[in-house]
């Protein structure tokens, strides 16, 4: 058995009817008919809903849930999130824009991020939005704001812990780090801000991203409760807030499997029956992104090219890494690995070569399937892309080479 080959794990969201994708209850044929071009992603309402009823069967019914929408900005995929969610967490001016147009109560929405300009801090004091302090420079700036506007801004001050999330696909904690206040310094910000009069509601410590083991996640859910207990205990206030972060996974590549959910969420439980003793007055919070919406969407692009070269198959297709560049493998990885992908129109097909499957742009590393089961696919074929929902259109080049942008629809 050592000597098989990974398999990605079973792409279950989207149905398979008559040797056809279907998106959103959509052959994905007609999809690209109702777009009208390709490439294009496509989100599933049904799919993002259940994804947030299985987590919520999972977790406490006191814990809040928080959707991070630097995973997906799409306005329309925000405004049917923001039904289903408890809180949205924003990391940008422009992401603000589209968290308040959905008509979430502002207190329910937190900006954070390193670098927020002094235009962006006061657009989050006027709307009463939770601002995640990351420096001293920013508690600085949200004083000067609030006594300007006669308004007090509402703050949690972001930790960077003493530890990081370990297994993480993306480490944002532990260590010297751009994200946060270094646990050692946060007392001494607290009588900052205290003395500032910002009304600081408790704390914000996220220690890494896209775990796919639940012993490494309840670790580091642990380790920052426990941090978050020594913190309170010298606060000026009492916590009020707290949120735990996330760092859920979601299997992208051959050898991956999904994420336990029941021991999370037993352990969730367990923080929250302490936090009703500890931190009485706390509404603890999770904050989730890909985990949310990465399984419900696909990107779509078509073949305009069959070649062979050297007995090598290439499909070339009209989309590629300026429209998603971390299935290109050009976004965090290492070793370059295939994320799932398929002939959306000729799903039964038996596979009969390898094939590589690369975009239109004048690069070699435009590349979305390097030699995966793919060679019956023809000219006019449609490419499917799995796990696209997340970090996809808006952490991509899209401007390179000029190219046409892709199209984005919720279905």
């Amino acid at each position: 058995m050592s000597g098989l080959k990974p398999v990605h794990a079973p792409q279950t969201r989207f149905p398979v009817i008559d040797d056809c994708l279907h998106i959103g209850g959509m052959p994905v044929t007609r999809l690209a008919q109702r777009v009208g071009s390709t490439p294009f992603y496509a989100y599933d309402r049904a799919a993002l809903s259940a994804r947030v009823q299985e987590l919520r069967a999972h977790l406490p019914a006191a814990l809040a849930l928080h959707f991070s929408m630097k995973a997906n900005p799409m306005p329309a995929l925000v405004q049917h999130m923001a039904g289903l969610v408890d809180g949205l967490d924003v990391a940008s001016g422009g992401e603000m824009k589209v968290a308040l147009d959905t008509g979430m109560d502002p207190a329910r929405i937190s900006f954070a991020g390193p670098g927020k300009s002094d235009r962006e801090l006061a657009q989050a004091v006027a709307a009463g939005i939770c601002v995640n302090v990351e420096s001293e420079r920013e508690i600085g700036v949200l004083a000067q704001l609030s006594q300007s506007m006669g308004l007090a801004a509402s703050v949690v001050l972001r930790v960077n812990p003493d530890f990081e999330l370990r297994s993480s696909g993306m480490k944002m904690g532990g260590g010297a780090k751009q994200f946060g206040i270094d646990a050692e310094d946060v007392p001494a910000m607290l009588a900052l801000a205290e003395r500032e009069s910002l009304d600081v509601l408790g704390f914000h410590i996220y220690s890494g991203s896209q775990s796919l083991k639940a012993e490494a996640i309840i670790e580091a859910q642990a380790r920052t409760f426990e941090l978050s207990l020594r913190l309170a205990a010298g606060a000026p206030r009492t916590v009020r807030q707290l949120n735990i972060g996330g760092g859920f996974g979601i299997p992208y590549f051959p050898g991956e499997r999904a994420l336990a959910l029941a021991p999370i969420g037993e352990h969730l439980a367990q923080l929250v029956e302490q936090a009703r003793t500890e931190l009485p007055q706390a509404q603890l919070a999770i904050e989730l992104g890909r985990y949310l919406v990465g399984e419900a969407g696909v990107y779509v692009a078509r073949v305009i090219d069959r070649k062979v070269s050297r007995g090598q198959v290439f499909l070339v297709t009209d989309g590629g890494l300026h429209h998603h560049l971390a299935a290109s493998g050009n976004f965090g990885q290492v070793i370059r690995k295939n994320y799932p992908v398929a002939v959306g129109n000729r799903m039964a097909a038996q596979p009969d070569s390898p094939a590589y499957v690369v975009g239109p742009l004048c690069t070699p590393l435009d590349l979305l399937a390097d030699k995966m089961d793919l060679g019956h696919a023809q000219v006019g074929d449609l490419i499917v892309v799995f796990q696209s929902g997340a970090y996809g259109l808006t952490a991509s080049p899209a401007a390179f080479l000029s190219h046409p942008a892709a199209a984005e629809v919720l279905v």
